[in-house]
């Protein structure tokens, strides 16, 4: 029998997180000390590979103020072998991440978007990579959250379902199984329950070996295996990179053995790679001149610990969104919000990478019982149990308390009273959760038009937020009273201080 080992690293969701951080005293993460162990194992080992899972972009000042350009830079500098998109490449447009790809020096690949018009894919669905006389197949496969970024865009489609995902993936493991391929590896984006889902259907005959996946910023010990399939993923951010060992039976094309862990990114292991700090270090310098600027003041720290709870983050960019629009409620996108806390000093720069997505603000009118509808569709058991879907903070005058074991509201009020069914209700919506509204509410927008025509009421969530904080310092939230939930498991989330 004929082996050869092979390394294989892996990153996901690193959302511009290029900057070390000190964690009790010790410095961990970044791209320079991640640089510094992909090459200390390429010098280590024979056969090394390192993939990235997608959403590279985001997250970061330095990211979003060049519009990806200064990550696809720094990536350079890092040099993956090959990386699938995630949902967030999308965020700065279709046309856009097309010219993204031309700058980047490695392969991006993605078997999903496609021109409706006439089929062709947007990317390259796979890569064969060479190493020791061995051929690695990649085939990248990306969330259907895609399709929702991308409908913007009518032109622009992708797959629905997991079903027609593992039918695509077989149709490419057999085109390339005639080229003798040693070992095949899915690089995903929908989620580690999707991932283990979608190796589930896979048929053995198609020879997938390992599914490294992203999108739910899932934390691992050791993988799942599914179907015969491990499944991984590495976290979020720079702090930790998974690692296989794996030893391939070249005469059989399979696994002989194989061990997987995730290793911490710090100074411990991790040396630093100056030539890449001396880059990220360039653009900090100049985001830091621009967004140096202090907006507001707090009077603490407020928290946004997660996104399937109501927050104090959560509590005050909602209220502000709504008495700056003076609508009835706003319900604003907890994904929205990506820091985990913000102050108590906020500078513009703390702002926007806490609150990177400068969407416009839709008015829609909504019956009371619609807005029940709506509010139980995001309090689904799929939702509460963590599962990577949309989920909403409530603004002031809304309280909901809802019983998961019987799946009932226990109160439904606005402003004190019980909401009236027939009461209509004007309701702020980010652009994109404006557009994706069947998908997140299982309410059409038809359906919200037969009550009154919706109309653009803000272009720039961004600008609303900024003015409204600079004009008051010392704004607190509670982050309770709003959303309270009796959950399976007999405790409750949300209950208010005095309660």
């Amino acid at each position: 029998m004929n082996t050869k080992k092979l390394t294989l690293l892996h990153s996901n969701d690193m959302h511009g997180d290029f900057l070390a951080e000190h964690v009790d005293e010790n410095l961990v993460g970044g791209v320079s000390m991640l640089s510094g162990y992909v090459n200390k194992v390429r010098q280590e080992e024979k056969n090394v590979i390192y993939a990235i899972a997608g959403d590279m972009f985001r997250g970061s000042i330095i990211d979003s103020e060049f519009q990806g350009i200064s990550t696809i830079q720094i990536m350079n500098m890092l040099g993956p072998d090959v990386v699938t998109l995630g949902n967030h490449e999308v965020d700065y447009g279709v046309a856009h991440l097309l010219f993204l790809e031309k700058c980047a020096e490695f392969p991006i690949i993605n078997a999903n978007l496609h021109i409706k018009t006439n089929n062709a894919r947007l990317f390259d669905p796979c890569y064969v990579m060479e190493i020791d006389g061995m051929k690695i197949l990649f085939i990248g496969i990306l969330t259907e959250v895609a399709l929702a970024q991308c409908k913007t865009d009518g032109l622009i489609g992708t797959f629905v379902t997991l079903e027609d995902a593992a039918e695509e993936i077989g149709r490419i493991c057999n085109t390339y199984n005639a080229t003798d391929i040693d070992f095949t590896v899915l690089l995903t984006h929908i989620g580690f329950e999707e991932d283990k889902a979608l190796a589930a259907l896979l048929d053995p005959a198609w020879g997938v070996d390992v599914i490294i996946g992203g999108h739910s910023h899932t934390f691992l010990d050791e993988p799942a295996v599914v179907n015969g399939i491990p499944v991984v993923q590495a976290g979020t951010g720079t702090d930790q990179i998974g690692r296989f060992d794996i030893v391939i039976n070249t005469d059989e094309n399979c696994i002989d053995s194989c061990s997987w862990k995730s290793i911490p990114i710090n100074a411990e292991n991790c040396p630093r790679d100056p030539a890449i700090e001396d880059i990220i270090r360039t653009y900090k310098e100049r985001t830091d001149a621009k967004y140096g600027q202090i907006v507001t003041k707090f009077v603490r720290q407020l928290t946004h610990p997660t996104r399937i709870r109501e927050t104090e983050l959560g509590d005050l960019i909602s209220d502000v969104l709504k008495d700056s629009l003076g609508v009835d409620i706003f319900l604003l996108g907890s994904g929205s919000i990506r820091n985990e806390q913000l102050g108590p000093v906020v500078t513009k720069g703390d702002l926007n990478e806490c609150f990177p997505y400068d969407d416009a603000v839709h008015m829609v009118y909504v019956t009371g019982a619609q807005l029940r509808r709506m509010i139980k569709r995001m309090l689904r058991d799929e939702a509460l149990g963590g599962a990577h879907t949309e989920f909403y903070q409530l603004s002031h005058g809304l309280v909901v308390e809802y019983e998961q074991p019987t799946h009932s509201f226990l109160r439904f009020d606005f402003e004190g009273e019980p909401v009236d069914d027939e009461r209509v209700f004007t309701v702020g919506l980010q652009h994109f959760h404006y557009l994706n509204m069947k998908e997140s509410f299982d309410v059409s927008i038809d359906e919200l038009r037969a009550n009154h025509a919706d109309r653009v009421i803000s272009t720039s969530c961004t600008q609303i937020i900024e003015e409204a904080l600079s004009a008051t310092q010392h704004q607190n939230a509670s982050g309770k009273g709003r959303l309270i939930l009796h959950l399976n498991d007999g405790t409750v989330a949300g209950l208010p201080d005095e309660e």
